[in-house]
């Protein structure tokens, strides 16, 4: 594995690149993924994206939530699959030059399709499938085992285009991310 230098990997506005996300639901993932980095970490915060064989240090930015921010986002588990929603489209796009088009069909194996920038949703032959997965807490190694869990389902999802895993570990600081097929 090599190491790039650090750089900066933005979970805020991410409507205005993916063209498959909403304002709203853009809100929605970035708010999430500052209550989950807010458990363990004060803004901003430096994640380990390891993509392939390279593995990159991004710094990301996020606003301290407020007691009516982790009220509403009080249930851990939502929170935190929204927050990897987030997180694992940013680190995708930085990585992999790839955004979001739109959300995957039930039983795909995945939760949405990504392509590079200037693709028309509509043209899915150019689209990878990105399944999102994210942990609370846990070791590099609980990552890692996630991961392996992720690829397995894109494997058996139903789909025959090719497909990405990810996974954000926030009290790790550490995104995985595997295309179908690259050896781990």
């Amino acid at each position: 594995m090599t190491e790039e230098i650090k750089s900066g990997m933005s979970i805020n506005s991410l409507h205005e690149r993916h063209i498959g996300l909403t304002p709203a639901l853009s809100g929605t993932y970035s708010e999430a993924a500052a209550v989950c980095l807010n458990r363990h970490h004060a803004s901003p915060v430096e994640l380990q994206v390891a993509a392939s064989d390279v593995i990159a240090r991004h710094l990301v930015e996020f606003p301290t939530p407020d007691t009516r921010t982790l009220n509403a986002w009080a249930n851990e588990i939502d929170t935190t699959e929204s927050g990897a929603y987030g997180v694992c489209l940013a680190a995708v796009e930085v990585t992999e030059n790839l955004i979001a088009v739109r959300r995957a069909e039930t039983l795909t194996g995945a939760d949405w399709y990504v392509a590079p920038v200037g693709t028309a949703p509509e043209d899915l032959e150019t689209c990878f499938r990105l399944e999102v997965s994210g942990v609370d807490a846990g070791s590099k190694a609980v990552v890692d085992a996630r991961l392996r869990q992720k690829i397995e389902q894109t494997k058996n999802g139903k789909s025959n285009l090719p497909a990405i895993a990810s996974v954000v570990g926030f009290k790790e600081r550490r995104v995985a991310i595997q295309k179908i097929g690259e050896i781990l």
